[in-house]
């Protein structure tokens, strides 16, 4: 697919790859960890992945992590509210999340 034919939309709502210990473990069983923007919905994330990826996606599971109460120099704040996605791959389909788009 040629770069000029994405949807500039698609870089909307996708931020970033989320990356820890734990979605390491779930790129074995073919699913990326995806931060994404608030208010994206799974059709809509579905298809970005697709068109900026290459890939086929079966399944976009979403959630919000709610943001921590924290203190700095003796101020709280909040940090601000995360929705992430779980996209599961088709079978034989990745993802280099270390490299860029």
């Amino acid at each position: 697919m040629a770069k000029d034919s994405i949807d500039t939309r698609h870089y909307d709502v996708i931020v970033a790859p989320h990356i820890t210990e734990k979605t390491t473990l779930l790129s074995e069983n073919n699913a990326v960890v995806f931060k994404v923007a608030e208010r994206a919905t799974k059709p809509e994330i579905k298809a970005a992945v697709e068109a900026l990826f290459g890939v086929k996606v079966t399944g976009v599971n979403t959630l919000t992590q709610k943001g921590k109460t924290k203190r700095w120099k003796g101020k709280p704040y909040k940090r601000t509210d995360v929705k992430k996605a779980v996209v599961t791959l088709a079978e034989g389909q990745s993802i280099d999340v270390t490299s860029g788009i």
